[in-house]
C-alpha cells in the first residue's frame, strides 16, 4: 500500500481513502519515523535508546497498534508522549508497560502537559456522563467509559525539549480542541506532530456535548505550526500531509477558516446580537468551501459559533424568555392546548417532515418535542423516530447524526 499516493488522492479530494480506519499498517513516512493509521493515530520515532511514541491509541485498537509496530521494529519504548489526554490517544500506555515488566526493561517514560492530569481526574469523576454522551455521539450503545487512566510521569507548562537517543523533540503547548494540548516538533526529520489541531474536517471547536473549546488559541496554534516549516504533517486523525508547501497551506487556510467563525461572531456581539441572530448570520468563509479538509463532517461551524458564544459571553442566548424559562413540560402543556391537542401538532410534524428541508425539520423537533413532553403513545413514537432518523440521515456531521440517531432509538427502545 503506497501511503503517500492515498494520502495524495485525499488532498485532492478523490475520497478513495475510505473511512478514517480503511488504512491500517505501519509506515515509514521519514527517516526512522513511522506512522500507524487508526482511530487516534500512532507516530514511532527511532532513537539510539530506543522508541519515541507519539500517542498509543484507544482500548479497542491500541494491541492491534502495537502488533503492527513491532513489525516495523523491536526496540523497547523509551518515552511516550500524549499530544492530549483524550481517551481514543492514551489507552494503549499500559500495553508497553507490561511489555517492558515481562522483557524487564524499563518502563517508558510518559510526558504530557500539566492539564493532563486534570483532565484524567474530570473522566473519572465525570465517567457516567461520558459513556452516555460517548455512546450517543458515536453510535455505539455499549461503548464503555475507562475508570483508570496512565498518568504521565512527567509534565511541563509551556514548552519542553525532550533528548533521546540522539533524537530532539520540542514540545509545545496549545488550547483547541483541547486545554492540554502538545505539539511535537522534530526539526531533523521535518516531521511535525499536531494531535488534534488538525483532524482533515472542519475542527472539532464546537461539540455541543463537550467541554468548552477554544477556537481563537486553536488558531494561532495552527499559524504558528505553518511557520515551522515541516514536512510532513502526522495528524492525530486521518492521512499525513506530505511537502512543506501542502503542510503549510492546510495549516494556514484552517487557522482562516477558525479566525474568520471568532472575528464574525464576536463582531456580532459587540454590536449586540444575540446568538439566535449570530447563527442565522455567520458563515465560514466561502472560498475555502471545497477544501477536502475542512468539510464538516465531524463537528459544524453552526456549533463553532455556540462555542465561541459561551466562551466570551456565557450562557444565557439574549432572549429574555430563556434567562429564566419556563419548565419545558408546562410549555408543551401551553402550546398543544393551544393547538387543540396532540393530533394537529402531530400532523404538522408530519407534513414538515414531508416537506424535508433543513428548516422545516429544524421546526418539526421543537414541535414534536412539545407532544412527546405531554404524551407518548404509539403514534407519538412512531413519527418521533421517523423525525429524528430522517434527520440523522441527512446529517452532515458526527455530532449530529449522533444526536439525532440516540432520539430515534429512544422514541422505539428495541424491547418495544
Amino acid at each position: 500500500m503506497d501511503l503517500e499516493a492515498i494520502a495524495d488522492q485525499r488532498w485532492r479530494g478523490e475520497d478513495t481513502a475510505g473511512p478514517e480506519d480503511a488504512v491500517t499498517g505501519c509506515f515509514t513516512v521519514a527517516q526512522d519515523v513511522a506512522f500507524l493509521p487508526s482511530f487516534g493515530n500512532v507516530v514511532a520515532l527511532g532513537s539510539d535508546d530506543g522508541l519515541v511514541l507519539v500517542d498509543t491509541g484507544a482500548d479497542f485498537n491500541a494491541a492491534g497498534i502495537r502488533q503492527s509496530l513491532r513489525a516495523w521494529s523491536e526496540a523497547r519504548v523509551h518515552t511516550i508522549v500524549y499530544t492530549h489526554g483524550h481517551v481514543d490517544h492514551v489507552m494503549g500506555a499500559r500495553l508497553y508497560d507490561d511489555e517492558a515488566d515481562e522483557h524487564h526493561w524499563p518502563r517508558p517514560r510518559v510526558v504530557a502537559h500539566e492539564r493532563v492530569v486534570a483532565r484524567f481526574e474530570r473522566y473519572a469523576l465525570t465517567a457516567g456522563y461520558n459513556e452516555i454522551t460517548n455512546r450517543r455521539q458515536f453510535n455505539r450503545p455499549r461503548l464503555r467509559w475507562p475508570r483508570e487512566f496512565r498518568f504521565p510521569d512527567e509534565t511541563y507548562r509551556d514548552a519542553t525539549t525532550l533528548e533521546v537517543g540522539g533524537l530532539s523533540l520540542q514540545l509545545r503547548h496549545e488550547r483547541g480542541e483541547t486545554d492540554d494540548a502538545t505539539v511535537v516538533w522534530v526539526p531533523e526529520r521535518g516531521v511535525l506532530c499536531c494531535g488534534d489541531l488538525f483532524i482533515w474536517t472542519s475542527p472539532n471547536a464546537g461539540n455541543p456535548q463537550k467541554v468548552q473549546r477554544y477556537p481563537r488559541e486553536w488558531a494561532a496554534a495552527l499559524r504558528h505550526m505553518a511557520e515551522l516549516g515541516a514536512e510532513v504533517l502526522l495528524p492525530g486523525h486521518g492521512l499525513p500531509i506530505f511537502g512543506a508547501a501542502r503542510v503549510h497551506q492546510a495549516l494556514s487556510e484552517t487557522a482562516r477558516y477558525l479566525e474568520s467563525i471568532v472575528d464574525d461572531v464576536v463582531a456580532m456581539m459587540n454590536e449586540g446580537a444575540g446568538l439566535g441572530e449570530i447563527l442565522e448570520t455567520v458563515r465560514p468563509p466561502a472560498d475555502l468551501a471545497d477544501r477536502p479538509y475542512l468539510q464538516a463532517t465531524y463537528d459544524e461551524p453552526e456549533f463553532i459559533v455556540h462555542a465561541i458564544w459561551r466562551r466570551y459571553g456565557g450562557w444565557w442566548d439574549g432572549d429574555p424568555a430563556s434567562v429564566k424559562p419556563a419548565p419545558a413540560r408546562r410549555l408543551a402543556d401551553e402550546i398543544v392546548a393551544l393547538a387543540g391537542g396532540t393530533d394537529p401538532v402531530l400532523a404538522r410534524v408530519a407534513e414538515l417532515v414531508e416537506v424535508g428541508d433543513d428548516e422545516s425539520l429544524r421546526v418539526a423537533g421543537h414541535l414534536m418535542e412539545s407532544v412527546w413532553r405531554v404524551a407518548r403513545g404509539p403514534a407519538q413514537a412512531q413519527l418521533r423516530e421517523r423525525l429524528y432518523a430522517t434527520r440523522a440521515a441527512r446529517a452532515s456531521s458526527t455530532m449530529a447524526r449522533g444526536v439525532f440517531s440516540g432520539a430515534a432509538r429512544e422514541s422505539i427502545p428495541d424491547d418495544h
